[in-house]
C-alpha cells in the first residue's frame, strides 16, 4: 500500500457514524457488544498479562504499555486498558465517533488519546505500540491484507496483536446477520457483509503474511438460553479472537 493510501472502506464507516450516539447505551444498538465485553476483556488482559509478565492483581498491571484500540468507536475497549495503566491511543475512522467517547472519557477521568484517523496514517507518522487491539474491525476494512500489515508496523518487537472478527460459513450467516440483524434487530440491518467474513486458518494465513506470529485463536460462544458469553478453546464457528507477536 503507497503512502496516503488507506484500506478504510467509506461505507463501512457510514454504517457506525450513523450509530455513533448510542455506544454507551447497553440496551442500544451495540447491545451485542456490551453483552460481548466481559469476554473480550477477559481475553485481552489475560493475553497481555502472559505476555509481558503482569500481574493482574495489581493496581494498574498495564502501567508503561503503549497501546493503540484501532476502530475504538466509543471506548468500550480504550477505557479499561487505560484504567489498568495502559497508556492509550484510541483510533477511528468514524469521526462521529470520536466526540462520544472523547466526552465519556472526560467524565470518567481517564486521559485517552482520541483520535479521528486511521491506522495508516499513525504508521506514517512512525509511532509504534507494544499492544495493538484490532476488535471487530478487519470484516469491515477493503483490504484487510493491507491494514494487518499496517497493524503489525504498528508493533514494536516482541508486540502483541489482538484481532477478533467473524468466521465465514452458514452458522455465522445464520447467527450473525439473520439471527442479530433481522431477527433480534441487535444490529441495523446491512451492518454485517457475509462475503467479508474471514475463516480462522485465513485470518492465521494473513496475520503470517503481516509479518506476525500468530500464537491462540479462541471462540467467543453466546448461550441462548443463560443469555451469556463464554470462551472456548473448541468452538470458532461464528465470533473468534486471535493473538500474534510482532517478532
Amino acid at each position: 500500500m503507497q503512502a496516503g493510501q488507506t484500506s478504510i472502506d467509506a461505507s463501512e464507516v457510514a454504517k457506525f457514524e450513523a450509530m455513533a450516539a448510542e455506544w454507551w447505551d447497553p440496551t442500544g444498538k451495540f447491545k451485542p457488544l456490551h453483552m460481548m465485553n466481559p469476554v473480550r476483556l477477559d481475553y485481552i488482559t489475560t493475553q497481555i498479562a502472559g505476555e509481558f509478565d503482569r500481574d493482574l492483581a495489581s493496581p494498574r498491571p498495564f502501567e508503561g504499555l503503549r497501546l493503540l484500540d484501532i476502530g475504538c468507536g466509543g471506548g468500550l475497549l480504550s477505557e479499561p486498558m487505560a484504567r489498568l495503566g495502559a497508556t492509550v491511543v484510541g483510533a477511528d475512522a468514524a469521526e462521529r465517533n470520536i466526540p462520544v467517547a472523547r466526552i465519556h472519557a472526560e467524565q470518567s477521568g481517564l486521559p485517552i488519546d482520541y483520535r479521528h484517523t486511521t491506522a495508516e496514517a499513525i504508521a506514517e507518522a512512525g509511532e509504534e505500540f507494544d499492544v495493538v487491539l484490532n476488535m471487530e474491525v478487519v470484516e469491515h476494512v477493503a483490504e484487510p491484507s493491507a491494514f494487518l500489515s499496517t497493524c503489525s508496523s504498528l508493533l514494536r518487537s516482541g508486540g502483541l496483536h489482538i484481532c477478533s472478527t467473524i468466521n465465514r460459513n452458514p452458522k455465522s450467516w445464520a447467527v450473525a446477520i439473520f439471527g442479530a440483524e433481522q431477527v433480534m434487530r441487535w444490529l441495523p440491518r446491512g451492518t454485517h457483509v457475509w462475503s467479508k467474513f474471514i475463516t480462522p486458518d485465513e485470518l492465521y494465513d494473513l496475520l503470517s503474511g503481516a509479518g506476525l506470529k500468530p500464537v491462540d485463536r479462541k471462540g467467543f460462544v453466546f448461550d441462548p438460553l443463560g443469555w451469556s458469553w463464554s470462551i472456548s478453546s473448541r468452538d470458532l464457528s461464528v465470533n473468534y479472537v486471535t493473538a500474534a507477536l510482532k517478532p
